[in-house]
C-alpha cells in the first residue's frame, strides 16, 4: 500500500496493514518508533498479544540531558509492553557530531541517507530494528517494524533484525505500507 503523502495522517491505516500482515505471517514481534508515546499508544490498541517493543530518541536528543518521552508515559509504557528503548540513533549516533564538526563523508551517514531514498519512515522502520536488537528487546526472528516522517506513522516493513555489529545481515523482507511522496 502507497501513501499519497507521508506523516501522522497514516498512522492508524499503517498500523492496521501492519497488524493484518504480521498476522498472515504468523509474526508477534513488532517494533514501533515513538517519540512522546503517541504512536506507541496507538500500537497498544491494535497489536493485542504481540510483544512490543517502543523506541525513542536518547537522552540530549532536542536538549541537553532531557528525555522527549516523559517520565511518566515511559513507566506507564513500561508496565504495558515487553520493552521501552532509549538509545542512540543506530543510523547516525555519534557520526553527525563528526560531520557536523569536521564535515566529510561518514559511512553510516551514507546508509542513512540511502534508506531515505525509499523514505523517511523506511530509515526509521531499519534504524528502530537494530536498535531493539542492540537493546536486547528482540529473539531475531522476523519482525514488524514501524516507523514515520515527523510525527506518526506512515512506513510498516518485515524485517529480519540484526545487530548494529552485523547490520549488512538485516534484511527488508517485505514493504507493507509506505508514502509514494515524500
Amino acid at each position: 500500500m502507497y501513501f499519497n503523502k507521508p506523516g501522522k495522517d497514516n498512522t492508524e491505516q499503517t498500523l492496521k496493514f501492519a497488524f493484518e500482515r504480521a498476522k498472515e505471517l504468523g509474526l508477534n514481534e513488532v517494533v514501533v518508533a515513538s517519540s512522546k508515546g503517541d504512536t506507541a499508544y496507538k500500537v497498544l490498541e491494535i497489536f493485542n498479544g504481540f510483544q512490543i517493543t517502543v523506541v525513542t530518541y536518547h537522552s540530549g536528543f532536542k536538549e541537553p540531558f532531557k528525555q522527549l518521552m516523559s517520565d511518566d508515559v515511559r513507566k506507564d509504557l513500561d508496565s504495558k509492553i515487553s520493552k521501552v528503548v532509549a538509545a542512540s540513533h543506530a543510523l547516525s549516533g555519534i557520526e553527525r557530531s563528526m560531520a557536523q564538526k569536521h564535515s566529510g563523508i561518514y559511512p553510516v551517514l551514507l546508509i542513512a541517507d540511502t534508506l531515505r531514498l525509499l523514505g523517511q519512515g523506511t530509515k526509521v522502520a531499519v534504524e528502530v530494528a537494530v536498535m531493539a536488537a542492540d537493546a536486547g528487546a528482540l529473539t531475531g526472528n522476523d519482525i514488524i517494524s514501524i516507523g514515520g516522517t515527523g510525527r506518526g506513522a506512515d512506513t510498516a516493513l518485515v524485517v529480519k533484525p540484526a545487530h548494529q555489529n552485523n547490520f549488512f545481515d538485516l534484511r527488508i523482507r517485505e514493504v507493507i505500507c509506505k508514502p509514494r511522496i515524500f
